[in-house]
């Protein structure tokens, strides 16, 4: 019975050179933001914007990323444990980051961006979103590498057994979240060369905030707990974390569009 399953035991490290580790996970991310940097090269270019610009805010999108990941880890999932450990929090080697964090941090980080270079905070959302849409899809490819953040046990023909973890088939609920944030991707980029759409700030970044985390919330469903506290909640950590940010993306769209609506009618 075992045999229609697919059997997962990728070794996350690629080679390693004495105690230097080139791991799938490190690498996907660091290809998240080299794809993301072209992409967004493409978009400056277009419209006359400076590298140096690019560059600036690649470095605030970095910094937010990795900042506002980790913390979001450490405390909406262990917070105990980090509140008694402070160090560890720094140990981003030790594994733990949270998209949820990361999309804080990110929006926090290209607010101050775009008051440092005086361009309206929804122009640069929609440009950026674009790009983070495919680098959530190749992190979560990072994860399946790495055989965390495993789905919930199942018996459907397309199962994983993650050997690392056990012999139990579960959900690959990581293709799942890549395979919903790649289309993401597709759907916004082409939206952004091949409509108007750009010209009406903020849209692009709230149907990004509400299909992300519309998708997000109900991939949930699909996954283990990540921490235990999780096994007693009828939805769990990450379901109420994209919450908030559903509301907002439905309320902005709909304000927005009513707004351009009636601007077009003038």
């Amino acid at each position: 019975m075992l045999l229609n399953y697919i059997t997962w035991n990728v070794n996350p490290e690629i080679f390693h050179i004495g105690s230097l580790s080139i791991r799938w996970y490190g690498l996907l991310f660091a290809m998240s933001f080299l794809f993301g940097y072209i992409i967004m090269q493409k978009f400056f270019k277009k419209e006359n914007l400076s590298i140096e610009l690019l560059d600036k805010l690649t470095l605030y999108m970095f910094l937010g990323t990795i900042i506002g990941a980790r913390l979001g880890h450490c405390f909406f999932y262990e917070p105990a444990y980090y509140l008694s450990n402070p160090l560890e929090i720094i140990k981003i080697w030790h594994g733990g980051l949270a998209s949820h964090g990361a999309a804080i941090g990110i929006l926090l980080a290209l607010y101050l961006f775009s008051r440092k270079v005086k361009k309206p905070f929804l122009w640069t959302m929609d440009r950026v979103v674009i790009v983070v849409a495919l680098a959530g899809s190749l992190i979560r490819m990072g994860n399946l590498m790495n055989s965390e953040i495993i789905g919930n046990p199942t018996t459907v023909s397309w199962a994983f057994i993650f050997e690392r973890v056990d012999n139990i088939p579960r959900h690959p609920a990581q293709i799942y979240e890549s395979l919903s944030y790649l289309i993401l991707f597709v759907v916004l980029y082409r939206l952004f060369v091949k409509t108007d759409i750009a010209k009406k700030q903020g849209l692009i970044f709230s149907i990004f905030l509400v299909v992300l985390f519309i998708a997000r919330f109900i991939i949930e469903f699909f996954k283990a707990p990540q921490v235990n506290f999780e096994k007693y909640m009828t939805y769990d950590m990450g379901q109420w974390l994209s919450l908030p940010f559903i509301v907002v993306g439905v309320v902005m769209f709909f304000v927005l569009h009513n707004k351009y609506k009636v601007k077009n009618s003038n």
